[in-house]
């Protein structure tokens, strides 16, 4: 078995565990952890006494979504220029070239959960947030803990959403949620089709684990089988065509900057950090419909 920094890997009950284990930062998904999390499927997807994945996050969430701190892989940020609010010295064929080839890779990492052999269940706890909500649509079954929020709440900044809200939520509550970055709560997300099902903070991972219980009593072969017969049957609908397309508008999605909505958003993060650039940018939308930010504080 492989060693892992970012993920835990914890086979029990004909299962493997694959915990997502950056809870410092709410599991943000940093390059590191995605190139583990790919070896650690990968590694479940080879392992004949694995006959099924649950997936999940340490702490206080599944996770917050892509790393936007940086994780030290950025390196310093370049001043920005307008009117098309690109880093100095850049062009736009570049950076959209940049932007397909970030998404491609994203791209990359959920398709091979979609496309394993063997069923793999999100058990939602916390925030599951951006790509990290991304991650647990992807999979073939998702379970959300009574404190789930879901949202998507980088389109607020001028970046893209996720084909897989439409497909799991259907396209006008995908949308609704999808064109707002607005905050879902665990019952909400049941409600439009995001989660089979909700459960208390405590059974979630036991809840997980009764469902792939049942599921080692069915030959793998037909497991296998029968998880094609949904994944490559929406595929033969036009599924993967629709991916591929979320690819190309989503590259342009992150182009689509203008002055008067992303100016104010990066002055706050050079002046005060991360923390002030979210606070300007979800403000006006607070309070959220669902969650702990639906509440007055």
């Amino acid at each position: 078995m492989a060693s892992y920094k970012t993920v835990l890997y914890e086979k029990k009950r004909k299962g493997v565990l694959i915990t997502l284990n950056r809870p410092e930062a709410l599991n943000a998904l940093s390059r590191e952890l995605q190139d583990e999390l790919s070896a650690a499927l990968t590694e479940a997807d080879a392992d004949p006494e694995i006959r099924a994945v649950v997936l999940t996050g340490a702490g206080r969430a599944f996770s917050a979504g892509y790393d936007m701190g940086g994780g030290g892989e950025g390196g310093e940020r370049k001043p920005v220029v307008w009117p098309y609010g690109m880093a100095e010295g850049s062009n736009i064929g570049a950076r959209l070239d940049t932007q397909r080839a970030n998404v491609r890779r994203e791209t990359d990492n959920l398709l091979q959960i979609w496309e394993m052999g063997k069923p793999v269940i999100a058990a939602v706890n916390g925030w599951c947030m951006g790509g990290g909500s991304w991650h647990a649509l992807v999979c073939h079954m998702t379970y959300a803990a009574d404190n789930a929020v879901f949202a998507q709440p980088e389109v607020r900044m001028s970046s893209n959403s996720s084909f897989f809200w439409i497909l799991s939520a259907g396209f006008k509550n995908g949308l609704r949620y999808a064109l707002t970055g607005d905050h879902i709560d665990a019952q909400e997300a049941l409600r439009i089709g995001l989660v089979n099902k909700v459960v208390p903070q405590d059974r979630l991972l036991e809840e997980c684990f009764q469902v792939v219980d049942r599921i080692a009593h069915i030959s793998p072969d037909t497991i296998k089988i029968n998880l094609q017969v949904a994944t490559k049957g929406l595929e033969m609908m036009g599924l993967r065509n629709a991916i591929m397309m979320n690819n190309e508008l989503s590259a342009m999605a992150m182009m689509s900057k203008r002055e008067e909505f992303q100016r104010p958003l990066d002055e706050a993060r050079e002046k005060g950090g991360l923390r002030s650039y979210l606070a300007v940018r979800d403000g006006p939308f607070q309070p959220e419909p669902f969650g702990p930010r639906s509440k007055p504080r």
